[in-house]
């Protein structure tokens, strides 16, 4: 894979080329680069000059992704961010990194905690940054326009929104965002990189890559969910519905089950930032509650585009999606891997 020279981020660290922007040369696993365009080792940063002499194709970019991992996880009981389910102790999220990295995304950042930060960059951001440039963001409650007053007993995060937020200034260009704790394939990030690529041009045109809402819920307890009404390929809104349980999308139920949902995989563009900042002032002037509204993404995106200011098509993904909602979740989620590392879909080991 091929992509620019602009923004060239980081020349060389430990004999591999590494960028941020357009990438010279991209495999799986960053590796020496043995001979390119007549060179036959690049030992130091002086030997970059040749950069400039090679004609670069353009149909392909690099993106960054943001992965919201500041959630509370108040059902699962505890921190399924950094709860293992690889065979080789991997979390949810090493999967998603390393499917981004092979579809072409070169800067992974985290949204997290502060009381989290130790244990993501000696574990997860250890292994990914032999990878790609990884950055944190951190999405605290004080996180808010100057004069808000935080409500003294609000614990959970803002939400969603808000965590895409705190993140603005450590992206550059277009970018994915994604949850820590959902498990999309590596299909659902090839999509996103090529929708990206094709529309860089086009900063008003985003996407969200859906799934059925069957594929998506847990048989172990209720899931939230935003429903998407799409129409000729594109959204035309997304309505946040919370506590959906199988029951819902039985016969009887209020839902049948084939509808198209967010699990929050969009690709979006840097003027969606202005207008979500807008969005999140608005729900700190109006909402009835802030010691417990929360501030969700989807519902964001779906106040644009009912007024006209944003486009995104829908893009379905064959999957599969595993998530993590509930304890019992975990279970099938480790089944689950274990099969596609048997399959040879993945390495036992995604970063020996």
């Amino acid at each position: 894979m091929v992509i620019a020279k602009n923004r060239l981020w980081r020349c060389l660290e430990n004999g591999y080329l590494r960028f941020h922007g357009d990438i010279l040369a991209q495999t799986e696993k960053p590796r020496k680069i043995e001979r390119i365009e007549g060179i036959d080792r690049i030992d130091s940063i002086d030997s970059i000059d040749f950069l400039d002499s090679i004609d670069y194709p353009t149909n392909l970019m690099a993106h960054s992704l943001v992965i919201l991992a500041a959630g509370i996880g108040s059902r699962y009981g505890g921190l399924k961010q950094t709860d293992p389910v690889g065979p080789s102790g991997e979390f949810v999220i090493d999967y998603s990194a390393y499917d981004a990295i092979r579809a072409g995304f070169d800067r992974i950042v985290f949204v997290i905690r502060r009381s989290m930060a130790e244990d993501f960059r000696n574990s997860i951001g250890a292994r990914i940054g032999t990878r790609a440039d990884v950055e944190y963001a951190y999405q605290e409650l004080d996180c808010v326009p100057k004069g808000v007053l935080v409500p003294a007993d609000r614990k959970k995060p803002w939400g969603t929104g808000h965590a895409l937020l705190v993140a603005r200034e450590l992206v550059a260009g277009p970018f994915a965002v994604i949850n820590a704790d959902d498990f999309y394939g590596r299909a659902s990030f090839e999509t996103l990189a090529k929708f990206l690529s094709e529309t860089a041009d086009d900063d008003a045109r985003s996407c969200l890559v859906g799934f059925p809402l069957r594929i998506t819920m847990s048989p172990h307890g209720s899931v939230s969910r935003a429903v998407c009404t799409v129409e000729d390929g594109y959204l035309r809104g997304a309505v946040e519905h919370t506590r959906i349980s199988e029951a819902d999308i039985s016969g009887s139920g209020r839902l049948s089950g084939n509808e198209l949902v967010s699990t929050n995989i969009w690709g979006l563009k840097l003027s969606f930032l202005e207008r979500l900042d807008s969005l999140f002032r608005d729900f700190l002037e109006e909402s009835p509650d802030l010691a417990s509204d929360e501030f969700f993404l989807p519902s964001a995106i779906d106040t644009l585009v009912k007024s006209g200011d944003m486009t995104v098509n829908v893009l379905e993904s064959p999957g599969p999606w595993f998530g993590i909602t509930h304890p019992e979740d975990r279970s099938d989620m480790v089944a689950a891997l274990n099969g596609l590392v048997e399959a040879g879909d993945y390495p036992g080991d995604l970063w020996a």
